[in-house]
This record gives C-alpha cells, structure tokens and sequence, in this order.
C-alpha cells in the first residue's frame, strides 16, 4: 500500500521530526509512505471570515495539486466520524482487499481543510473532539497508521 500524509505548513519542531521519522522507519515494512508538504498561506493574526475561506481556498488547491485522482482520501476533520484503532485498522484493510492500493490522508492548516478538500474526500476522519496543533497531528496520524498495520497483522502492540 502506497499512503500519503499531505500536510499544510513546515515542521520546525525537532521532537515531532523525530517522532515521525521513527514510525515512518517503523512502517516501511508494512507499506511506502511519503509525507508532502505543502505551504501554508500566509495570513496575519486577525482574519475576516472571507479572509479564512480565501486562505483555506488556496491551501486546499495545493493539497489537490499532490493528489491524483485513483487515490483514495481521508480527511482530518473535527467534524469527521470518530474511530477507534481498530476500526481504523479495519478501515486499511478493506481497502487493501478492494484495490485501492494509494491512500492519502490531509491534514490541514491551522484554519482547518477548504470545502473542495472536504468534497473531495472519501472519508472525514476526526481524531477527538479536542483540538490539536496541525503540526502534533501529523505525529499522532503516523502512529496510528503504525498502529493499523500491527494490529491486522495480528502482531503485538501495547494498547
């Protein structure tokens, strides 16, 4: 299985880099996994709600651009169906077992997918009802997708 992680926005910070690297290691015998970056807009502090849709807009024609059309896209999304790891892992399996074999997962900015991202997409995926840095996300995403790959490989993993 092929799996994107297409993320708005740099990361800077060296412990998430490291985190990511490690599962990212981790998962290479499980499926090829690329992480894309795309660049945030840049936007002052105080935005109206027009300013955030153009932000959001030009954002999510990046994330687009790096998607191709036989992928199959899960957005992260507060609004989105809550999993478990299970049925997340359920999830990759079925897919796997149907032929879809590039899978891409977006994790917006800091303002959150446009509606042509959302539209886009397969599957809505929330994390929690809480919010998270975009940055820790990505972390936390790779995770769990590690966490999917163990468990419907029946091998063990702490819970």
């Amino acid at each position: 299985m092929n799996i994107s992680i297409v993320t708005v926005g740099k990361l800077k910070e060296k412990y998430l880099k490291q985190g990511i690297e490690e599962y990212t290691k981790r998962l290479g015998s499980y499926a090829k996994v690329e992480i894309i970056e795309v660049a945030d807009e840049k936007a002052p502090e105080e935005l109206s709600k027009v300013e955030m849709v153009q932000v959001k807009q030009k954002e999510g024609e990046r994330i687009l651009a790096k998607i191709s059309g036989d992928t199959y896209m899960i957005a992260l999304a507060i609004d989105g169906k809550l999993k478990s790891s299970e049925e997340l892992a359920d999830t990759l399996d079925k897919l796997a077992t149907y032929g879809k074999s590039k899978v891409a997962f977006v994790v917006g900015g800091s303002l959150g997918l446009s509606e042509e991202v959302l539209k886009r997409s397969e599957e809505q995926l929330s994390f929690s009802k809480m919010t998270f840095p975009h940055q820790l996300m990505r972390l936390i995403l790779v995770e769990q997708i590690y966490r999917a790959f163990r468990i419907n490989r029946g091998e063990p993993y702490h819970k």
